[in-house]
């Protein structure tokens, strides 16, 4: 039964981490608060499974010719410093300290949204 959880939860992620808003974002709580994962551990899997997601996307959106390839580079390569920094941070981190960080993550990019939208939704008018 556990291991359905795994699936549905990969294809939760890998649904949104398609559309753009990023898998990690239902990933790490289904991981955490579900099945019991340790934070660290769940953002270490986040980070793997969204290779493929990330190969897959870009593929799809090159194919559609939706990536401009001459700015890539001032994307690729402070993205990789950072994960790599940011991984070495974490790895020091209590994983309670970290699950807060994480949560509070959250809660700001959910008022970001909501205030993005409405804001959006004034200037239409």
């Amino acid at each position: 039964m556990e291991i359905l959880f795994y699936i549905l939860a990969g294809l939760a992620g890998g649904i949104l981490g398609g559309m753009g808003m990023g898998g990690g974002t239902v990933l790490i709580p289904i991981l955490t608060i579900f099945l019991s994962v340790d934070q660290t551990a769940a953002q270490g899997i986040n980070l793997i499974t969204f290779i493929p997601m990330a190969a897959a996307a870009i593929f799809l959106h090159a194919k559609n010719k939706l990536v401009d390839f001459k700015i890539l580079p001032w994307f690729i390569i402070p993205g990789i410093a950072f994960a790599v920094g940011g991984a070495f941070i974490t790895k020091n981190i209590d994983a309670g300290i970290l699950q807060k960080l994480f949560g509070g993550f959250l809660i700001s990019l959910a008022l970001f949204q909501i205030f993005v939208t409405i804001f959006s939704k004034k200037t239409k008018n």
